[in-house]
């Protein structure tokens, strides 16, 4: 794997990427915190972007979602920069890319039911779940839910279900694109391998790409094609997974694989 090739995430070309960042400049105060980052999510694919925690993954993903806005940079979904256009397709654009954050609980109201808040998000100004009844059925299919959960909340329900649910609020809009924010870093390993299992069974079911930022490069393994390292707000490497687990270019990268519990002893079979 060349140095060229190990820093482009290869894309189709027939089809617009639903995510591409381009010279991504964010700053909090005077500290940069990602620094001329392009990155690029192909359409019907999983990119992983890990790194240690504080490297800027996170803020990358609410950069996307446009909780942060850049100093500098575009981020264009389906081709159009979220920072350019108006108000009222900036909305629109807004329902096409989903965030799901890594601790649902903090996000999920506690005096909403599971169909309240899933009501919620197709129509914030009518959280009616009677006027929802096929797209919520739908959803909570998709997450492996039963339909009775739409009369419960959210302390009713385990770690693992209240992340299936935050899956769902995202799946409910039909989304082109989802930026999954470590949402199995605080989970227990088999309720973790349970959500990875879901997330395996969606890409075959659903449009999305989705961004899938973890810490874990296990996991990155497990379910994306595609992943780019991220150091100190800048993206060092990109490339196939398996491409760059087995050769990676860049010094960052090699020290993260060997911080791995067991290296040399992780394993890629």
């Amino acid at each position: 794997m060349t140095a060229e090739a190990a820093n482009q995430v290869p894309m189709d070309i027939d089809t617009t990427p639903p995510l591409e960042t381009r010279g991504l400049y964010v700053s909090f105060g005077h500290t940069s915190v990602l620094r001329d980052v392009d990155i690029t999510v192909p359409a019907h694919t999983v990119v992983g972007l890990v790194g240690e925690s504080g490297s800027g993954k996170s803020t990358l993903g609410k950069t996307v979602v446009g909780i942060n806005k850049p100093r500098e940079g575009q981020v264009l979904v389906h081709g159009e920069d979220v920072f350019s256009v108006g108000k009222r397709r900036r909305a629109t654009m807004r329902r096409q890319v989903q965030y799901i954050p890594q601790d649902p609980f903090s996000t999920l109201s506690p005096r909403r039911t599971v169909g309240q808040t899933l009501a919620e998000a197709l129509d914030p100004r009518r959280a009616k779940p009677s006027d929802h009844e096929q797209a919520i059925a739908r959803a909570l299919e998709q997450v492996r839910l039963d339909a009775n959960v739409v009369e419960k909340y959210p302390y009713q329900f385990s770690g693992g279900q209240r992340q299936r649910i935050a899956i769902a609020r995202a799946l409910i809009l039909q989304p082109r694109l989802i930026i999954a924010d470590e949402i199995t870093s605080a989970l227990d390993v088999s309720v973790q391998a349970e959500i990875l299992k879901l997330l395996r069974s969606l890409e075959s079911t659903i449009e999305a790409s989705m961004l899938f930022i973890s810490h874990n490069l296990a996991v990155v393994q497990t379910l994306c094609e595609y992943v780019a390292v991220m150091h100190q707000g800048v993206i060092v490497e990109q490339g196939k997974v398996d491409d760059v687990y087995r050769d990676p270019q860049h010094e960052y990268t090699r020290r993260l694989l060997a911080s791995v519990p067991g290296s040399e002893g992780f394993s890629l079979d």
